[in-house]
């Protein structure tokens, strides 16, 4: 059995900054890929940014330059930090973990609302 902590959701100006993290606990053994997903109201789920135990990184072109995804293996933990943020980054944002032996798990997710 695994969890997933979300936190660092939250209200913001355009233009301001947020750090999101998603801590794992539970009976590791190993995790592989780790990921941010969004999803704003009446549009479907779609990834933000993700990271492989290695340390390669993806993100989607709407983030790009603008948002940083990084992990703390020792500490099960990913990051994301959101600098710049747009009205139109506002959604639940949501960590995606996949973990060796029990697969692919959701956290709660965490409301981000940027207003203008």
């Amino acid at each position: 059995q695994v969890q997933l902590v979300e936190s660092g959701g939250g209200l913001v100006q355009a233009g301001g900054s947020l750090r999101l993290s998603c801590a794992a606990s539970g009976s590791i053994f190993r995790i592989n890929v780790m990921g941010w997903y969004r999803q704003a109201p009446g549009k479907q789920r779609e990834l933000v940014a993700s990271i492989t135990r290695d340390g390669s990184t993806n993100y989607a072109d709407s983030v790009k330059g603008r948002f940083t995804i990084s992990r703390d293996n020792a500490k099960n933990t990913v990051y994301l930090q959101m600098n710049s943020l747009k009205p139109e980054d506002t959604a639940v944002y949501y960590c995606k973990v996949d973990f060796y032996v029990q697969g692919n798990n959701w956290g709660q997710g965490t409301q981000v609302t940027v207003s203008s």
